[in-house]
């Protein structure tokens, strides 16, 4: 049991470390992209993440429209009505863990809610927003 608890904390710390690696990438991306960018922000997180745009479908949407306001509660997707397990890790640690899925949720919901594919900025602010819920 102990060796069972220790890899669980290992796998949690690589993958938080793999994360963190990758906030760190779009910061230098981002920097290139606008060499004013100093930080991720969450107020700026938050209103990327709850404001409404005319998205997928010609619907006005929110990434709030399928993860809803609260994100430590189970919501459902807007246009699937598939269940979607909360984003915020402390009721759910195993989410944001794998960086190559967060990635692809990244640009798949940008493209959803956005119709484009999101700066490094505006992963990166999401993302600390979320982190921070």
């Amino acid at each position: 049991m102990k060796n069972l608890l220790l890899i669980f904390i290992f796998a949690t710390f690589s993958f938080s470390s793999e994360l963190n690696t990758y906030l760190s990438n779009l910061k230098k991306e981002a920097t290139k992209e606008n060499p004013n960018f100093k930080e991720f922000n969450i107020k700026r997180g938050e209103e990327i993440f709850t404001s409404k745009h005319i998205g997928k479908k010609g619907k006005k949407i929110a990434c709030t429209s399928c993860h809803g306001i609260d994100l430590t509660k189970k919501s459902e997707n807007y246009f699937t009505a598939k269940e979607i397990e909360p984003l915020s890790k402390k009721v759910n640690p195993t989410r944001l863990t794998d960086v190559k899925k967060v990635k692809k949720w990244l640009r798949r919901n940008f493209k959803d809610v956005y119709n484009r594919v999101g700066t490094a900025q505006e992963k990166g602010d999401v993302l600390v927003y979320i982190l921070n819920k």
